[in-house]
Order: C-alpha cells, then structure tokens, then sequence
C-alpha cells in the first residue's frame, strides 16, 4: 500500500529543510548541508552518489579540501552521509566551495539551494577531446525540490529547466561560461501515487507551471551562491 503524502506545500513552510553540519578532515575545517527528505520522494541528479532516477531519502551537499585527490568519492560520502546518522538510499554530491555560503530561493513553493564554486570555469562545447575519469572538484552544486509529483519524463525536463537557469544566472552577472566541468544537480519530486504515475505533472519545462516556478527559484539561488570576488 503506497504511503499516503501531504498535499503540496505552497506556502510559508519550506520543504528543504537543510542542517549545516560541520567536520575536521586533514586538519582543515569543512562544512556541508544535509536534507533529510524522509520517504515519499522520487530524485533524479547527476550526483556521484545516487545519482540517476529513484526513491530517494536524503540529500548530502558536502565540502571538501581543494587539491581533492581521494578517487573513491562515492565512498567519502556514503561514509559522510552514515556519520550523520541517515539510512536508506541518498543522494551525496560534493564541491570545493564552501557550502556555508550557500544561496537560496523559493517561487510557489518551488524551493532550491545552490552552492557556487567557479575558479575553474568554461563553456560546455569546446575543440578538442575530453578527459576520463573525474575533473576535480570546483562544482556548482543545484539541490532543488518539488512539492508536486512528476512523470520520469518530466523529472528529467525538470534537470534540464534547472540547468538552463543555472546558465542563464551565470551569463547574467557577465562570467564567461555556462558551468563548471564538475556541475551536479539534484531534483526533487513527490512520488506520484498507485496506478502507474498517476497525478503525476507530465510537463516541466520553464514555460510550465511547475518549471517556471523551478527555473525562476534556481536562478536566483545560483545568483545569490556566486561569490562577489568571481565576478568580472
């Protein structure tokens, strides 16, 4: 029998819930944001950590020193993630930033969070081949929730709305780039009920209603993320 959900929440009340948690790790002090979403919530993110398209039960956005050299860091953050005392399948993304000084924003109950580190930045279509293996961590990280269901298709729209919003933020404050090579987003939806998707939106590209709403929440999170000294 499916778990019965809360309406969604348009109001006041936020659904990201966020807890700042701090750590010592290789004698540097690192901050990172912990959303414990409880059950009831289907995610789709590029994360290396939970990354792909599930039932998800919490979100990890976790500092870590520049000059990362760890090459296991799907690891680094389900032992984060345990440390902090969640269970069940997450999702865990990680950047060099500091994660303290995050920004974010909400639209019609839209709500997401964004944290900006862009020393290492550039445009995603560029000459030549790319690299195996991971780039190292600058990372804008976007964790952004929906209070509404959605159908896959519009989940993974919904990925692309918040990118473009990424984008549009960046190009705005004049940076030359449309990213970073490490960028990660998380997105969150309600699980839609019994019956195959039912009461699920099918749509949630930036001229519908929920996307319009994801867009307008991302862009200013990132705009507010970005740190004032990167900015030309």
């Amino acid at each position: 029998m499916p778990a019965l959900l809360p309406p969604p929440r348009t109001g006041d009340t936020a659904v990201l819930d966020l807890e700042h948690l701090t750590r010592v790790e290789d004698g540097e002090r690192l901050h990172a944001l912990l959303w414990r979403a409880g059950p009831g919530w289907r995610m789709a993110s590029s994360a290396v950590l939970g990354g792909g398209l599930a039932e998800r039960a919490w979100v990890l956005n976790a500092q870590v020193a520049h000059g990362y050299r760890r090459t296991d860091p799907g690891r680094h953050l389900g032992d984060l993630a345990r440390a902090a005392g969640v269970c069940g399948p997450g999702v865990g993304l990680m950047t060099a930033a500091d994660v303290s000084a995050h920004g974010r924003a909400r639209d019609g109950g839209a709500e997401a969070v964004a944290t900006a580190g862009i020393s290492v930045r550039g445009w995603a279509a560029v000459p030549g081949e790319g690299t195996t293996g991971a780039a190292p961590p600058g990372t804008i990280n976007i964790v952004a929730a929906l209070p509404v269901a959605l159908s896959d298709a519009a989940l993974v729209n919904a990925v692309m709305t918040a990118t473009e919003a990424k984008v549009q933020a960046l190009v705005e404050v004049g940076l030359d780039c449309s990213g970073t090579p490490t960028d990660a987003v998380c997105v969150a939806a309600r699980t839609p009920g019994e019956g195959g998707g039912a009461g699920a939106h099918a749509f949630a590209g930036p001229r519908s209603e929920w996307g319009a709403r994801l867009a307008r929440a991302v862009h200013r999170a990132v705009r507010a993320a970005l740190p004032a000294d990167a900015r030309p």
